[in-house]
Formats: structure tokens, sequence, C-alpha cells
């Protein structure tokens, strides 16, 4: 079996990457063709081109990304526009979006807001409230008690925890994974499941077509549904005139009967637990959940799976507490929260802001990619200047040689403005973390990137006054120790490389 999936990923490969190729040469092929034929055509390209650059001005988008396509635009006017149409036209439909909308709003009820639980964090924490308020008013995100939260880094120490939780199901197990690849961690994932399955227990599976393009066949939701699992593969990739990075499914989450949930950036591959090695040390994260809080995030995979079904099912059945309520009782307050590009609100962004003008004396960071806006780097350059201790972890290792050049482009800003900036040497540092104050954390999928923040579907968790904020701080002072400071003096860079690291940060809304 594994061999012919193999066999059969090699086939898919290598039909979409000539269908690529040829649409691609096509492209420029009738332009060029068009316009050399032509004089008209020219002037109808870039007459195109002029309109879609005042378009691009006048769309409420970030100014980083308006710009860059003003710039490709002007700078290649006879198929700038062209280009620009192209993409814009492959994001995700109006109709799926529509269809998104209504049953997110059709089904909000069932996330409850608690007005005592803000009472209570304004007499608390009252610096954290305007970021509770913001993800309660505008996206109807609850706050909740009643939650443990374990923190759970690196990935080795996440597997064990989860096969264990995994084989407490009940009722219900939900997975929602950007990538899940063949291998040990996998196979140790399905066997569970398989058992449960066949022991009556729901379990569905929803992965990103893209996020497994190079890990899973084709055929494997059938092989799924087989073993009596339901699955579903988010926005199915077809080379046909596509951009097959826009849009994805980021989120990596799991709802165990409602009751458990696992949130991070660890999907369900050998790399991400080191069973497997990919750019020396992977370095990954995620938090468990345990109690009232693990509500939202089932509500969150259950709207992504409804889409285009002909009737949304009633999200109560699989609501935990119905019969009794909740047996555990803490202080802390956690709440998850979910980051759509349908709805054009920038969520993780925001978040993010708030807890850099939180932060009354430290702020640390892990990301695998940091390409941020002039908005971003002036909060964290403000925050430095302002004496709080600004900390930033990225890999030293990368996956994407470009993207990691975009990032180092940030570099001197950032250091001149007082941020510290460190490179993780083990290897790939793949964590989405923050931590404020040894008061406040986020454990997510989000990268500090522009796909992460405006163009993929997140989700992430923060958490107030819980003992899992002081250990997401001791693992950032712990990978802050096995890392290297990026000092000033190694940013004074020769003109060319200074060159061509302006022209990818230039270029890294699209990057």
């Amino acid at each position: 079996m594994r061999k012919q999936w193999f066999q059969s990923l090699l086939m898919r490969r290598a039909v979409i990457i000539l269908i690529l190729l040829v649409e691609i040469s096509s492209f420029i092929f009738l332009i060029v063709a068009g316009t050399t034929i032509s004089e008209v055509a020219a002037i109808i390209f870039r007459v195109l081109s002029i309109v879609v650059a005042l378009y691009v001005v006048s769309k409420n988008d970030k100014g980083g990304y308006r710009l860059i396509w003003v710039f490709l635009i002007l700078m290649f006017p006879i198929f700038g526009g062209v280009l620009y149409v192209f993409i814009n036209s492959q994001m995700i439909s109006d109709r799926y979006a529509k269809n998104l909308d209504e049953v997110i709003r059709s089904t909000q009820d069932q996330l409850t807001i608690d007005p005592a639980l803000n009472n209570e964090l304004k007499e608390k924490f009252p610096v954290y409230v305007k970021s509770v308020e913001y993800l309660e008013n505008v996206q109807k995100f609850p706050v909740y008690k009643n939650t443990n939260t374990r923190y759970l880094s690196p990935g080795e120490k996440f597997w064990p925890v989860f096969l264990e939780k995994l084989k407490t199901a009940e009722k219900y197990i939900f997975l929602e994974y950007f990538t899940i690849g063949e291998g040990k961690f996998w196979e140790s994932v399905l066997e569970i499941l398989k058992e449960k399955a066949a022991n009556g227990v729901l379990v569905r599976i929803m992965y990103d077509d893209m996020g497994c393009f190079l890990t899973l066949p084709s055929e494997y939701p059938d092989y799924l549904r087989s073993l009596g699992i339901e699955c579903k593969v988010f926005n199915p990739f077809r080379p046909f005139f596509t951009t097959i990075q826009n849009n994805r499914d980021h989120r990596k989450l799991t709802s165990i009967d409602g009751k458990i949930a696992f949130c991070g950036g660890l999907n369900l591959s050998d790399e991400y637990v080191n069973e497997k090695e990919r750019f020396g040390y992977w370095k990954d994260s995620a938090v468990m959940l345990e109690g009232e809080a693990a509500w939202s995030l089932t509500c969150f995979f259950l709207q992504i799976w409804q889409i285009n079904r002909p009737q949304t099912e009633d999200f109560r059945q699989y609501y935990p507490w119905t019969d009794s309520p909740c047996p555990i009782k803490n202080e802390g307050f956690i709440q998850p929260y979910n980051d759509i590009p349908t709805d054009h609100e920038r969520v993780s962004e925001s978040v993010y802001m708030h807890m850099i003008s939180s932060a009354e004396k430290y702020i640390y960071i892990s990301t695998p990619y940091l390409i941020i806006d002039e908005d971003m780097i002036s909060a964290l350059s403000l925050a430095a200047k302002s004496g709080v201790d600004v900390r930033i972890v990225t890999p030293s290792k990368y996956d994407k040689w470009m993207i990691h050049q975009a990032t180092r482009s940030y570099y001197r800003d950032l250091v001149n403005a007082g941020v510290h900036i460190y490179e993780y040497t083990p290897g790939f540092m793949h964590s989405k973390t923050v931590v404020i104050d040894d008061k406040a954390a986020i454990v997510g999928s989000v990268n500090w990137d522009y796909r992460s923040l405006y163009l993929h579907f997140e989700s992430a968790v923060w958490m107030c006054n819980t003992p899992t904020v002081l250990d997401v701080r001791d693992d950032m002072l712990k990978s802050f120790e096995a890392s290297d400071e990026v000092m000033k003096e190694e940013l004074n860079y020769k003109r060319g490389w200074s060159l061509f690291r302006l022209i990818l940060r230039l270029l890294a809304p699209i990057l």
C-alpha cells in the first residue's frame, strides 16, 4: 500500500509541476507574442495596468502589500496588471466566503460570553482587558476559566501526551492540520483513530491539500473513509490557472469530546517530533486545554467542517457539559481565538499589537519567519525604546532560503531600536509563541509574516495567570541560551547583499 502511495505521490507531483510549467510558459508567451504582433494589445495591457494600479491604491489592504503590487505593476506595465488580476482571482471564492460567514453567524451563539469573567479580569489584570474585549466584541470569542493548561515543547514531549489523550475519547475526535505525513508519528496516531472508529467513536480529519501535497496521495481520503474515518480536504489544489499558496488552512488543532483540545505549531509528521531530521533539531510547541476552553476549538473545527454542506449540524450535540458542569476549577483566564482571511479582520495582528503595547517589563517572541510591516516594526521599536526587554528568536537553519533572507532584512532596523534578535543554532525554530511579564502568553499556529497574518486560516490560545505562562517563559529562556544573538556589527552588509535583501523585503508581502 505504501509503495503504491509513493508512486501515486510521484506521479501527482510530476503531472502538477508539468501543468504549472506549461501554464506559466503559455502565460508569458501569449502576452509577449500579443504585444509584439500588435501595438494595440500593448496599449491595452498598459491601460489595464494603470487601472489595476489605481484599484490597488484604493483598496483597504496593508500599505506594504499595496506598495509591492504598485511597484511591480509600474515596473512591468505589459503584464503586471494581468498578473495581479490572475493572482487575486485565486483567493477563496466569494461563494465560499459567504457560506463560511453564514455558518459562523449561525453558530456564534454556541460560544457564550460571560460578563462576570470580564469584570473579574478588569479587577485583576486591567492591562489585558482591551485585547480580550476586542476578541469578544469583534469575533465573539469568549474568555474562560475552569481550564487546565499544559505547555508541550518540544515535539517529543507532545507525542506521548497526544496519544494518551486520544485514547480517552468516548464520543468524538476532531483533527485539523496543515500537514500530515506518513511515518512513525502519524502511524501511532492512526492506529488509535482506527480502533476508536471501529468502536463507534466519531473520528473526523481535515487537512490542507497544499500542506499535504508532498506527503499524502490524492486517494488518501478514500483510504481513511475505508477505516470508518470521515475526511475532508481543505481547498483542494487544482493546478489549472491557480496560485497555490493563497488562503491555506494553516491551523493545527485537535478536539477530544470537547473536553480536551490541542493547539499549536505541530503538524502530524515525523520531523515535528524529531523522529526524522530536517534542518537540524526541530523546535516546536503546542498547548493542551482540558476543561471549558476546549469547547471554542471544537467550534472552530466544526465551522470549517460545515462549509459547502447542505445542512449545518447542531453543534449542541457535541457540547460536553450539558448534563453536568465542568469539574475543573482554577483561576487562570484562557481565550482561544481564530483568524480567517475571508472576514478581512486582522485578528492575529491586532492581538499581537495589543500584547506589545501591554508589555511593561519584557516581551519574548519565537517565530520561524519575521516578515512584518511598518506598524509592527514601530510597535516593537517603541516598546524597546521605552525600556521593555524585547527579544525575538528565529531559526538559524531554514526551510526556505529566500524567506530566511527576507527575515534577516528586518534585523538592522529592530536591533538599532534596541530589540534583541536571536537565531536558534541547533536547528529550525518552528514554535510560534509570545510571553509577556510572567502574566500572559500565546501559543498557536500564527507566524509573524504576511501569509499567516493576512492570508491563511489560523488559530491560537491566549492565556493569563496560568502556570503555563511561566512554562512558556522558561522555554523561551532556554531557546535564547541555545541561540546566537545578532550583534550590530554583524549587520553591516556589503552593498550588493544589502540591495538583494532590500529587494526581498520589498517583495516580502507576496513571498
